[in-house]
C-alpha cells in the first residue's frame, strides 16, 4: 500500500474545487487549483504534485480525442435538424395523450445516439413546450420528462461520460453501453411515472405563448435523420457481433458525415463540424482539468481509507462503485467529471477486490446520474433555461431527477448481483 498524498489533502483539494465552481470560477481552473492545493496539503511536495497532475491530465487524452471527434456527430444531428426530426416524429406517433412518455422517450433516444444530455434537453424543449401548452401540462412535468429521459439515454450513449468510464476500466465502449440497457429502461419508466404525477400538480407552472419558439427551417425525413446514428450503432456493434473493432474515434465522425451527406448538406460540412467542435471543446477542457484532480485523488490514500470504512461497516466491495459515482458526480455537479474521477480513482481497487471491470464501470456510470444536476453545475442552469424556469422552481425538481438516477443505479447494482 503506497500513496503520495494523504486523504485529508485530497478531500480539501476537492472541496476547494467545489467552492470555486459554486463561486462561478471556470470548472477546469477550479479543478486544477483544487488539485494543486490538495497535492501540497496532502504532503506530496510541489514537484510530485505537478507531476501527478500532468500524469492525470495525460490519462485523459484518449478520451478527449474520442470526444472531440464525437462533436462531428453531435454537430451534424443538431445543424441538419435530424435531432429535432427524431423528437418530433416520436411525439407525433405516440400522440398527445401519451405526451409525457413521448417527450421522455424522444430525449432518451436523442441522447442515446450521441447528443450530449443538456443539448438533448435543449433540442426537445421547444417541441415539449408546444405539446405542453396544447395538453395543458405544467413545465415541471415537461422538464422532468426530458431530464429523466436524458439520464436514461446518457448511460447507454457514446457520450463523454461513457467514454471516460470505459477508458478508465479498459472495457469496450459498446459493451458498457449495453450493460446499462436494463437500468436505462428502469430510469425511463421512473421518469415517466414521476413526470406524470407532476402533470396533475395543482398550481404548476403553465406554458405561456411567449415560451414557444417557431421555426420555418425545413427538416429532413425521418429515415435521413436516423441514418447517421444507425451507422454509428452498427459500426460499434461489429465488435461483439463479428469481432471487428471499429473505434469510436472512427465510428462517431463517420456517422456524422453520413448524416450530413444524406440530408443534402455537404456544402455545410465545414460549418457543421465546426459547430460540433464548439459543443465539445468545453467538455474536453473540463476533462483535462478533471484529470489533474483525479490524478491527485488516485495517488492519495483516499481509496484505501474508503475501503477500510466499508470493511468496518461490513459492506461488500462492489458498493464502492455506485457510491463513488454518486459522490463524485454530486461534488462536481457533472456526470462526465464525476464518472471520470470515480472511475480513475477506484478502478484498480474495485478490480482487485474481485468486481468485474465492466460491471464496476456500469455501476459507477449509473451512480453518476443521481445528483449530477446540482446548482453549481452547468446542466442545472442549461435545462432550467430551456423552459424559462426560475432557479427556485428548478431546484424543486432535484429530488425527482435524483430518484430517476437512483432507480438506474439500483437497477445497475441488481444486474451485477444477478448476472455478475
Amino acid at each position: 500500500m503506497t500513496y503520495d498524498f494523504n486523504t485529508i489533502g485530497a478531500l480539501v483539494g476537492l472541496a476547494l474545487a467545489i467552492v470555486l465552481i459554486i463561486k462561478k470560477v471556470h470548472p477546469a481552473y477550479s479543478l486544477i487549483l483544487g488539485a494543486l492545493v490538495g497535492g501540497l496539503l496532502g504532503g506530496g511536495g510541489l514537484a510530485t504534485t505537478v507531476n501527478t497532475m500532468v500524469s492525470g491530465a495525460q490519462s485523459m487524452m484518449s478520451s478527449v480525442l474520442r470526444i472531440m471527434t464525437s462533436g462531428i456527430l453531435a454537430g451534424a444531428l443538431i445543424k441538419t435538424g435530424s435531432a429535432q426530426k427524431i423528437a418530433e416524429t416520436i411525439v407525433e406517433k405516440m400522440g398527445e395523450k401519451k405526451a409525457v412518455a413521448a417527450i421522455a422517450i424522444a430525449t432518451m433516444i436523442i441522447c442515446a445516439v450521441g447528443v450530449f444530455v443538456d443539448i438533448s434537453v435543449i433540442t426537445v424543449a421547444p417541441i415539449a413546450l408546444a405539446i405542453g401548452k396544447k395538453a395543458k401540462l405544467p413545465k415541471e412535468s415537461l422538464l422532468l420528462a426530458m431530464i429523466g429521459g436524458g439520464k436514461a439515454g446518457n448511460i447507454i450513449s457514446p457520450n463523454p461520460n461513457t467514454i471516460a468510464a470505459s477508458e478508465a476500466f479498459g472495457v469496450d465502449l459498446t459493451a458498457l453501453m449495453l450493460k446499462n440497457a436494463i437500468p436505462a429502461l428502469f430510469a425511463l419508466v421512473a421518469a415517466i411515472v414521476l413526470a406524470s404525477l407532476l402533470a396533475g400538480k395543482k398550481n404548476g407552472l403553465a406554458v405561456e405563448s411567449s415560451d414557444i419558439e417557431t421555426s420555418d427551417a425545413k427538416l429532413p425525413g425521418f429515415f435521413q435523420a436516423i441514418l447517421g446514428p444507425a451507422v454509428v450503432i452498427i459500426l460499434l456493434a461489429l465488435r461483439p457481433i463479428a469481432g471487428v473493432t471499429i473505434d469510436p474515434l472512427i465510428a462517431l465522425p463517420i456517422g456524422g458525415l453520413v448524416c450530413i451527406l444524406v440530408t443534402g448538406n455537404v456544402r455545410q460540412t465545414v460549418s457543421f463540424t465546426e459547430f460540433g467542435l464548439s459543443k465539445v471543446v468545453g467538455v474536453s477542457i473540463l476533462l483535462i482539468g478533471t484529470g489533474t484532480i483525479a490524478g491527485i485523488i488516485k495517488a492519495s490514500a483516499l481509496q484505501y481509507d474508503v475501503i477500510r470504512v466499508l470493511e468496518a461497516l461490513n459492506m461488500p466491495a462492489f458498493v464502492l462503485a455506485p457510491l463513488a459515482g454518486i459522490l463524485m458526480a454530486g461534488a462536481t455537479a457533472s456526470t462526465t467529471a464525476g464518472a471520470t474521477i470515480a472511475a480513475q480513482t477506484f478502478a484498480p481497487t474495485l478490480v482487485s477486490q474481485g468486481v468485474a471491470a465492466l460491471a464496476a464501470a456500469a455501476m459507477i456510470h449509473a451512480g453518476a446520474t443521481v445528483i449530477d444536476s446540482l446548482p453549481h453545475g452547468s446542466f442545472f442552469h442549461a435545462t432550467g433555461g430551456s423552459v424559462n424556469m426560475s432557479i427556485r422552481d428548478r431546484m424543486k425538481l432535484i429530488p425527482f431527477e435524483a430518484c430517476v438516477g437512483l432507480t438506474a443505479t439500483l437497477a445497475s447494482v441488481a444486474v451485477y448481483l444477478i448476472a455478475g
